[in-house]
């Protein structure tokens, strides 16, 4: 439905890839109500903040970055959309009277009715019930081009006692089959190459509150994942699927013999283990164990040898002393992936940890996750070595300008968008033939001259 009056929107995006689609959502609805939208917030009637609500440095930059815009554009509409203001919503409306409307993301299409509101004059606040997984129209996709995220499920039924994701976005739902396959063909369509699947937990794909069963007739006993991974590699063409965020305690392994046979599934895992310390492992609500979880490991390399493993280690959860901190040293050595993210815990209102005894210090904390992320930086440079003389196809992102030069950055299929690293690619501008190569979105082969920090250096490759 158009709207009878138009107006500009900026949209200021914070937080992980999942609030990214939400945000690319709530710009097709906007646009398809007939507002506009601008780059730059000075030409925008209204300023939304897609906030991020996950830990408390994310909270205070989404924060910082409306009082940012409220001072800078004092006469301007700015307003909280995403995961703070879901989470947030009742507090803010009390004791923000500065927020010119607040909006939660449990039913994007909403966001229409919000703007009109607010633009109007009122103040809304806007908190849909956490029923479904939103989609819509994505007319902008705020990715390097030739990538794209689709979403698969929302919310989590995991509960590990650190995460308030089950209270901001509620327990898990999966989207349909058939509604993914048609997301998915229509990026290709565009041009996207690469397809992000994401949600809280690949690996939960199919369970809770679903009507996936319809779909997937399951007298097989496979996993729902791989279902839908069987009936996206049915779709022909030059595209690769990557895997983010899979829970370790349900991999689904059916799904190793389906990477064999299709290339286009990416060797490449996100598996989130916290810790390698058994008995904060189980504080976390996990089930497994540091032995079960470098087992399984194993058994996924065993099966798929040039896997790329990415995970991440919270330190300094409450009852971390040294000697849990050690055997999450050890587990990290044991597993040696090839890319892992490190941070301090953050204690967080309403999670079970928060009320949880011997809470460390957020100093003692970031000490730790510094220590780890100093031994992951020793295994990713080793590991990166192995790339050298290798041919490897590229996703270009990026063209740097060079008189001297040609110079652009991608990524190949061991680096998954905005977390790991990158492949600077040189070519020869004043070649014609090599030039014509280079367009951000496009593929290209290059062979990996060797390693510069996180990065590699290539050499484009005409075939």
């Amino acid at each position: 439905m158009t709207s009878s009056k138009s107006y500009s929107f900026f949209i200021d995006q914070h937080g992980c890839a999942k609030n990214q689609v939400d945000g690319e959502i709530l710009i097709g609805h906007l646009e398809k109500a007939g507002h506009k939208r601008v780059d730059d917030a000075s030409l925008a009637d209204i300023i939304i903040i897609n906030s991020c609500g996950f830990i408390q440095s994310a909270k205070e930059e989404s924060l910082g970055s409306f009082y940012d815009a409220k001072k800078a554009y004092p006469d301007k509409k700015v307003v909280m959309t995403g995961c703070l203001s879901e989470r947030y919503a009742d507090l803010f409306d009390k004791s923000m009277p500065e927020m010119d409307g607040i909006f939660g993301n449990g039913k994007l299409s909403d966001i229409v009715d919000f703007v009109e509101k607010t633009m109007e004059g009122s103040r809304p606040k806007m908190k849909a019930p956490q029923n479904s997984v939103c989609g819509g129209d994505r007319p902008f996709i705020n990715n390097f081009a030739g990538s794209a995220y689709v979403k698969i499920t929302e919310g989590c039924s995991n509960h590990c006692t650190f995460c308030a994701i089950p209270l901001i976005r509620g327990e898990l739902r999966s989207r349909k089959m058939t509604e993914i396959i048609a997301e998915i063909k229509e990026l290709l369509a565009r041009g996207v190459y690469e397809i992000n699947l994401i949600g809280q937990d690949l690996a939960a794909y199919g369970t809770g509150e679903t009507d996936t069963k319809e779909e997937g007739k399951n007298s097989s006993g496979d996993s729902p994942l791989k279902l839908l991974l069987e009936k996206i590699c049915k779709t022909e063409g030059d595209f690769v699927i990557r895997l983010l965020y899979i829970h370790p305690d349900h991999f689904p392994m059916d799904i190793l013999p389906l990477m064999q046979k299709d290339s286009r599934i990416l060797h490449y895992f996100d598996i989130p283990f916290q810790s390698g310390d058994d008995q904060i492992i189980k504080s976390m609500n996990r089930k497994g164990t540091a032995e079960s979880y470098a087992a399984m490991i194993e058994k996924i390399r065993q099966a798929l040898p040039d896997v790329v493993i990415r995970t991440t280690f919270m330190a300094g959860f409450p009852g971390e002393g040294k000697k849990n901190f050690l055997n999450t040293v050890k587990f990290l050595k044991t597993i040696s992936p090839n890319w892992s993210g490190t941070f301090a815990y953050s204690r967080e209102d309403d999670t079970p940890a928060y009320n949880m005894k011997k809470q460390n210090s957020y100093r003692k904390s970031q000490k730790r996750a510094d220590i780890l992320h100093g031994i992951q930086e020793e295994i990713t440079f080793e590991k990166l070595k192995g790339f050298t003389g290798k041919k490897v196809r590229v996703l270009i992102e990026e063209i740097i300008p060079n008189e001297d030069e040609g110079i652009a950055i991608g990524r190949g299929w061991f680096q998954a968008p905005d977390v790991d690293g990158s492949i600077v690619l040189r070519y020869e501008n004043d070649d014609p033939k090599e030039a014509s190569l280079i367009k951000e979105g496009k593929v290209v082969s290059a062979s990996i001259l060797g390693t510069a920090g996180v990065d590699l250096d290539a050499r484009l490759i005409v075939e």
